[in-house]
This record gives structure tokens, sequence and C-alpha cells, in this order.
């Protein structure tokens, strides 16, 4: 298929990184790993000023009323930035969660804080063990069997979890649920937990995208600075190959994205498929190129002092987020199979 994207959706792609290059830069990163939260309201305000946790929030609410197509550049550049702050959860996903239930109190309530601001979601899926950023979350999206459950932070108690990278926050979610809690049960709840597991993947995979350019672009500016036998080391061969392997993978994994995108903003009925294979190569791209940047930079790479692991750590906790690497395999040899039994001997699947 063809796909491009137009003026619009490209410049606010650039607004962003802009505004990512100044407002979030390594130093700020690192200075939020300190405090108790690891978030910054100031920034998340900011952030809102331009749009960004409004965008799948309809025009109705005082959001942007766009789509998934126009939200995954800029899911992109919070990667490309290794921005931790709850895109996923609270625009990507929750925002949109909360459009699906219809014209209910909840989504009356709170999809006009989310466009301005002043409100942040956590999402607990039965894909993820633990919850992110359920600390700063003003509202609960949890799942329990075959029902979709709505919580004040009052109603639940947090365990804090070990996480490889001091820029996520997971935790463990105790919680009973109440019949005034539950907002969706049976087909209807599993519909929209499938809904919010594409989305979340999805993000993922866009972030991952740019977290692997962001490794990449290091990577080759210091093979370009580091010298050796009087030479910099990205004029040696093999140098060369690693950065050139990292590259291609990348941009083998954007288009895939960007189809799944698509996908999911169409409802096409292989929206699933298209999203577990964007996770499962947007993660390995951004893996390897965790793994190739750390190559190059030899042993200054595994100093504390060094900015590079902001990105390699962001590459492996967005790798296990919603449905690792087995998982979305599992997923997409189930879904090719089905489909290709249901069709018949002989078929070309759409995309293929």
């Amino acid at each position: 298929m063809r796909f491009s994207f137009d003026e619009d959706q490209i410049l606010f792609q650039k607004t962003l990184r802009d505004f990512l290059a100044k407002e979030c830069p390594p130093a700020l990163l690192r200075s939020l790993w300190e405090t108790e939260t690891g978030r910054s309201p100031e920034l998340w305000r900011k952030l809102a000023e331009l749009g960004v946790p409004g965008v799948l929030v309809p025009e109705a609410h005082g959001g942007l009323g766009l789509d998934e197509i126009d939200l995954v550049l800029l899911l992109e550049e919070t990667g490309r930035a290794a921005c931790a702050e709850p895109v996923i959860a609270t625009a990507a996903v929750g925002a949109p969660l909360l459009v699906e239930l219809g014209e209910s109190l909840l989504a009356e309530r709170w999809l006009g804080r989310i466009a301005a601001g002043e409100a942040l979601l956590a999402v607990g899926h039965p894909v993820n063990p633990f919850v992110a950023d359920a600390h700063v979350a003003d509202l609960l999206l949890l799942a329990r069997g075959d029902e979709l459950h709505a919580l004040a932070p009052a109603g639940v108690a947090l365990v804090r979890q070990p996480s490889n990278d001091p820029s996520r926050r997971i935790f463990s979610v105790a919680w009973e649920p109440r019949r005034e809690t539950c907002v969706a049960a049976g087909a209807r709840a599993r519909e929209l937990l499938d809904a919010a597991l594409d989305r979340g993947a999805l993000a993922c995979a866009a972030q991952l995208l740019g977290v692997a350019e962001a490794l990449l672009e290091r990577a080759a500016a210091y093979a370009r600075e580091r010298r050796q036998f009087g030479k910099p080391i990205g004029s040696f061969q093999a140098v060369k190959h690693l950065l050139a392997n990292a590259k291609l993978e990348l941009e083998y994994a954007r288009p895939v994205v960007y189809r799944a995108a698509h996908s999911v903003a169409r409802a096409l009925a292989s929206r699933a498929r298209d999203v577990s294979h964007a996770k499962l190569v947007a993660s390995e791209a951004a893996t390897s190129a965790a793994r190739i940047a750390l190559q190059v930079h030899g042993a200054i790479g595994y100093t504390w002092e060094q900015d590079l692991h902001l990105w390699m750590r962001r590459a492996w906790s967005l790798d296990l987020a919603f449905g690792d690497a087995p998982f979305h395999r599992a997923r997409v040899a189930e879904l090719v199979l089905a489909e290709g039994a249901r069709l018949g001997p002989g078929t070309t699947f759409e995309g293929a």
C-alpha cells in the first residue's frame, strides 16, 4: 500500500521534536530519577499546551479529534527524546478507551481534563504484570476477568516494583472489584481490552522507532569523534557494517509501524496482526540499536555518566511493555494460520 503523511502531520512532528529538544534534555530526565514521582507536571502541562494528550480526544471535549495516524509520529518523537511521561497510558490508550465507552459519565468527566493536561490515567491489562505510572494516575482503568473497572486512587493499594529503567515506575495494584466500579463486562469488556492492547503495543512500537533512531545518531556521532590508530573509528569497515545493519533494521521497521497505525485508526480486520508485527520489528530494531551503540561506545558506554543508557533502558522497558516478543510472535502466528485456514490454500494476505 502507498502511505505518506501530510504537511500538517509532519509540521506537528517537527514542532514536538524541537520542543522536546529544548524542554526534555537528558539532564532533566536524570534529575527526575531522583524525585518521588519521576514525573514533571510542568513538562506535562507544556505537552498539553501543544495538544499531545488530547490528540485522540474528540473536539467536543476540548481535544484535537485526530487518530492514530496523526499520533504515531508524535509517539516516535517522545521515544527519540527518551521522554517517559505517561503519554502511552493517558493519550494513546486511556483516552480512546474512555471514548469507546460512549457517552458515559466517566467520559464526560475525564476527557476534557485529559485534553487540558489536568488528569493522568493508568491502564492495567492482563498482558502486563504491573501497571505503569499508577502512582500519579487520577483514574485507573483495570481489568479483572471479563470486566473492566474504573477506580480512583483511593480505591487501590500500590506496591512499587523494581525496573531496569529509572524513568519507568511500575506497580502491582491490589483492589477489590465492586459493582459501581465496573464500566464494561463480558464481550464488550473483552473488545475494549483487545483495543487497548493494540493501541498500547502500537504506541510502544512507535516510541521504539524514536529510541532506535536516537541510539544510532549517538553511536554515529561517537564513531566520528573517537579515534584509534590515528583515524575515526567510524572509518573502519566493521563499525560501518554494524551501524548500517542497525539502520537497515530501523528503516524496515518504520513502514510496518506506520501500517499498524493505519490499521488501528481504520479498525481494519488485520489490526491485531499488524500491531503485533509492528511491535516485534520495532522491538528488534531498538534492542539491536542498543546493543550496537554499546559496542561502538565500548567501555565508556557502561558508565553512569554516559547518556547512552537513557535510551538503552527505554528500549529494554518498551520491549516488554504491552506484550513481549514471544507473546507477539505467537499472536502473529496464530492470526496468520487462522486466516490461512479460513481462506484456504494459495491465499495472498493483504499488505503482504
